[in-house]
């Protein structure tokens, strides 16, 4: 059986420094609000080139927190994505705020500009895009399009850890980003994890108090906050992966060049000219996806789908009043996309063995 995802290479290949980083903590008696959460903090913020990291316990504490620090809560609007994880939209709730979800570009999967700005309201106060499958959303026309309706930008970078639009890193557009280091993203932990970054000062002095229940020093409280570390094992060995970053997300995209090259009969990830994809997933597309993914799964090769059921059409948020057919794209893509393997420690004969059983299952010709 080929899995859909297997963290267990990248881990073998990383063995010999994750192993000294979860030593170094153990041993330093020092597990929370350490020495190594400065020091993530410190190169994460210098990766990106931004002033300021702050690590949280995990990515969706990571928005809820990004929008708190920048004053968003009750009667607020917040503009996102139905075709996300539902992570994003609990996030906005949590923090008070309503989210509208808005359609999304058909090759991209990420936010519509224009989509975009026809939901903006006297209450809206922040553009939430979200770089899905690792590709960036078109910040060129979102940045403009906030700038012209005074709203923040908020990106959600969770999925595209290290991908660029135009050159410029994601997360460095808005006046805040957020990530998650759930164990398969990108740039993973051994367990959950999340950051903050911004260049202003006054969201980064917010975001320390917010993420120890508003604490400014121990048990004295400023406003109402919530628990939220980022921990010193976790820290330690996200540094030891963010030094690997850059070059596994090229394996990634050598992976994702040898799909390209050997799918047949499928709507392969359509690769923006101005993006730089980091290929958290693999993302294709058929008209008989179900059908499809069973012969696949008859054949031992593991996929999944990002995501079957649009926020809007889930059950749990059947209140938000968003009606079934109002985002076109999104209802589309969601019946037709499925992800397949892709994760560091995949090989080319992997590939090449995906691309053969779905060129025989379509009748087409194999690589």
């Amino acid at each position: 059986m080929l899995p859909f995802n297997n963290l267990k290479p990248v881990q073998s290949l990383l063995a010999d420094e994750l192993e000294t980083a979860v030593t170094r903590v153990m041993t330093s008696g020092w597990y929370l609000l350490g020495p190594e959460l400065e020091a993530f903090e410190a190169e994460f913020a210098a990766y990106h080139d931004v002033r300021h990291a702050i690590g949280v316990a995990n990515g969706t504490d990571a928005i809820e927190l990004a929008l708190r620090a920048a004053g968003i809560g009750a009667g607020d609007e917040v503009i996102t994505v139905a075709h996300t994880a539902v992570a994003t939209v609990c996030a906005v709730e949590a923090a008070g705020a309503r989210p509208v979800l808005v359609d999304i570009d058909p090759q991209t999967y990420t936010m519509n500009p224009q989509a975009a700005a026809a939901a903006i309201t006297p209450r809206t106060k922040a553009l939430l895009p979200v770089h899905l499958y690792g590709q960036a959303a078109d910040m060129t026309a979102l940045t403009a399009l906030a700038q012209q309706y005074s709203l923040l930008v908020i990106e959600d970078c969770a999925q595209a850890h290290g991908a660029r639009w135009c050159g410029q890193l994601v997360g460095t557009f808005g006046h805040l980003a957020t990530f998650s280091f759930y164990p398969t993203k990108n740039l993973g932990a051994c367990g959950d994890g999340g950051a903050v970054i911004t260049s202003d000062s006054s969201y980064d002095a917010r975001l320390r108090r917010l993420r120890t229940y508003g604490q400014t020093t121990r048990y004295v409280h400023a406003e109402r906050g919530i628990n939220s570390r980022l921990d010193e094992i976790q820290a330690a060995i996200l540094r030891v992966k963010l030094a690997h970053l850059d070059i596994h997300n090229d394996q990634r995209r050598e992976l994702a060049c040898a799909y390209h090259g050997g799918l047949t009969g499928v709507t392969v990830p359509y690769n923006h000219p101005d993006t730089r994809h980091v290929y958290h997933l693999y993302v294709i597309r058929h008209p008989q996806r179900d059908w499809l993914m069973e012969q696949l799964k008859a054949n031992s090769i593991g996929t999944l789908i990002h995501y079957p059921v649009p926020i809007h059409r889930q059950e749990a948020y059947a209140d938000l009043g968003v009606a079934a057919g109002s985002l076109p794209v999104t209802e589309q893509a969601a019946s037709e996309i499925l992800s397949l393997p892709m994760y560091v420690g995949l090989t080319h004969e992997d590939v090449e063995q995906v691309a053969r059983t779905v060129a025989n299952i379509l009748g087409g010709s194999a690589i």
